[in-house]
């Protein structure tokens, strides 16, 4: 097929193998100004199937290579994921074994102080036996041996100092945050986790109970009272990057380099012109366009209507209004992006 660029309604004077294309006659008489009534006449000849073919195959192709780079990313990401995970659990049997081997570290000391006690005791029935068990020494012999019972009954072996060093696994119960009754207020600008746990984000804004929270690059709307204040620092966007494939990153770059802030829809119906303008829309808030301009026509003024209606769905759009008369009036909308 040879491609075209429908937003311009160019050629672009290049093939591309392996896909199905479209001679795109309808559009190509309308730019170099045949007469209306000769293309809708063409256009009632072929069917409206044929004309609407042309589109859906395009539309088809720019889906496919879309979910083609969504699924390229999934899989960078997926194997970074495994990758830590296996270094992860790696970690953890090493953790393991360390503490196994301190703990049995821990048991031979302990069992070498009993040992020890009982010499202890060995010696003391000896004294008071040499003492000819005389009553004020068998009296103070049988306190001392009582106090050094007492001492070893204290010492267990799981609070010797070498326990100290080695990693203890934590009660489950003791790994939830207690609820705190009082806590600092959510205010706009902290840094919060979502429930205590996962990527930390910054608080743009707080709507009654409700909060918009930043994620990275996602921004969402959560309860106020799921987020917890964390001192965690919120990861840079470059490092993200790196899930991201050198093919996915060589083809937005592309993409934004030949980034065109108008967009041609005269011609089109309503959800076809709806279409075309939701991607060029998400395009220009991704390459942070602060204005666009969308050419609809004057005529009688139904896809105008239909295309402001849009726009007051949009997040990113701040305003839009009509050009200046001298630039095309009311034929041509100039939406003002944040």
């Amino acid at each position: 097929s040879m491609l075209y660029d429908r937003q311009q309604m160019v050629p672009l004077f290049r093939l591309s193998i392996g896909h199905a294309g479209s001679s795109f006659a309808i559009e190509i008489a309308r730019k170099i100004g045949l007469p209306r009534e000769i293309i809708d006449d063409a256009a009632e000849i072929v069917g409206s199937d044929y004309v609407n073919l042309d589109k859906y195959l395009l539309d088809v192709a720019r889906d496919k290579r879309y979910w083609e780079n969504k699924r390229d990313a999934i899989k960078q990401k997926e194997k970074k994921l495994d990758q830590v995970l296996e270094r992860y659990e790696s970690e953890a049997s090493t953790l393991h074994e360390q503490r196994r081997e301190i703990i049995n570290d821990a048991r031979r000391q302990a069992q070498q102080i009993i040992e020890g006690s009982n010499s202890t005791v060995e010696r003391t029935i000896q004294e008071i036996r040499k003492a000819q068990a005389e009553r004020e020494k068998t009296l103070k012999a049988r306190q001392e041996l009582q106090k050094e019972k007492e001492r070893i009954g204290k010492e267990k072996a799981d609070n010797h100092p070498l326990l100290s060093k080695a990693p203890k696994t934590k009660d489950k119960k003791q790994q939830q945050p207690k609820s705190q009754t009082t806590h600092t207020p959510i205010a706009v600008g902290d840094v919060v986790k979502l429930d205590g746990e996962g990527v930390p984000g910054k608080v743009l804004e707080i709507s009654g109970k409700e909060a918009v929270v930043a994620f990275g690059m996602i921004k969402t709307t959560v309860k106020v009272n799921r987020l917890r204040h964390t001192m965690a620092a919120i990861p840079s966007l470059a490092k993200k990057s790196t899930f991201v494939s050198s093919a996915t990153t060589d083809m937005m770059r592309d993409r934004q380099l030949h980034f065109k802030q108008d967009i041609d829809v005269r011609g089109m119906r309503a959800d076809e012109a709806i279409q075309a303008i939701t991607y060029f829309i998400d395009d220009a808030l991704q390459f942070s366009a602060k204005r666009v301009r969308i050419l609809h026509g004057t005529g009688t003024g139904v896809l105008r209507q239909v295309i402001r209606q849009y726009l007051d769905t949009v997040p990113g759009v701040q305003g839009y209004r009509d050009e200046h008369v001298q630039f095309g009036g009311a034929g041509i909308t100039v939406v003002d992006l944040g």
